[in-house]
């Protein structure tokens, strides 16, 4: 772990911020940029990958881009993790937030992480998310 205490969830929509220029993209780099534990689950990493791969099929993305997109994703800051939330603070937080499935789960593993990182914070471009992850001391 880095010698800063910071922990940073990131998920998919900072993650496509970081990887492509929209109106978050400056703040998300700045954040990549910084001396902190980043941390990327494997739904956000599956999440971006449909992304990106939706883009390549639309024809948004060049073959160049697509390979560029998932090299920076690739060697990016973050620290791959496999962790599940736990299952009833799920249900407890699905009841008091009024989130989509993939929104919810992120914002629980990060509760969940937030056990073993008292400092962890989540990073979302999501407006819903973001509210309910402030909600909970995530912000």
């Amino acid at each position: 772990m880095p010698e800063t205490s910071e922990v940073i969830y990131w998920d998919s929509s900072a993650v496509l911020s970081a990887l492509f220029k929209d109106g978050n993209s400056r703040r998300a780099k700045a954040i990549a940029e910084r001396d902190a534990f980043h941390l990327l689950t494997t739904l956000a990493y599956a999440e971006v990958n449909a992304v990106i791969s939706r883009m390549k099929r639309e024809h948004i993305l060049t073959e160049a881009l697509f390979q560029s997109a998932h090299e920076i994703l690739d060697r990016g800051p973050w620290r791959r993790i496999s962790i599940p939330p736990e299952w009833s603070m799920t249900r407890r937080i699905a009841a008091k937030h009024a989130l989509r499935g993939a929104d919810l789960w992120h914002l629980t593993t990060a509760m969940t992480l937030r056990r073993e990182f008292p400092e962890l914070s989540l990073l979302t471009f999501d407006q819903r998310l973001k509210t309910a992850a402030e909600l909970e001391g995530l912000g």
